[in-house]
């Protein structure tokens, strides 16, 4: 139980590190990893703050910026006040979903932004078209990614 219980720290501490190193804060990705192996898998923000070592005030911040993308989920246990967290079924799935409108609204305004530019000559126009075509690209890309995970994810649960 020990052994588990400190490969599972540093399984957490791992991923901190791993998602500050992509701009989430280390106690956002500690959080995520706890609850990623968490058992029962809803857990206070009373366990949480034990488990990591943290604040209530650091934790109740960051599940509320993991709850924002959809990645975690705040649930209620019939006859207990207390709220729980846990990972969101489908969350990354969600989260993804998240950023493709993300990407989405933004190359809809950089195309507002390239139409402020038509009568620009080449080189002021270049960095505002090279936004666009790569926001357009991504948005595609993403596209087809959900497609993909849509279909193999309809396949695997077929196999639970």
């Amino acid at each position: 139980m020990a052994d588990t219980d400190a490969r599972r720290d540093a399984f957490i501490d791992d991923m901190g590190a791993m998602l500050a190193g992509l701009g989430l804060p280390s106690m956002a990705g500690r959080i995520l990893a706890a609850l990623l192996v968490a058992s029962p898998p809803e857990q206070s923000a009373a366990q949480l703050a034990e488990r990591l070592q943290a604040s209530r005030g650091s934790i109740s911040t960051m599940t509320r910026l993991l709850e924002t993308p959809g990645l975690i989920q705040r649930v209620r246990k019939p006859g207990d006040r207390r709220v729980y967290y846990r990972m969101t079924p489908d969350g990354w799935f969600a989260a993804m979903r998240r950023e493709a409108e993300q990407i989405r609204s933004l190359r809809t305004l950089a195309e507002h932004g390239a139409t402020l530019m038509v009568d620009e000559p080449p080189q002021a126009r270049r960095g505002i078209e090279e936004t666009v075509d790569y926001l357009r690209f991504w948005e595609g890309e993403l596209a087809r990614v959900v497609e993909r995970w849509l279909a193999a994810h309809a396949r695997e649960r077929t196999s639970w």
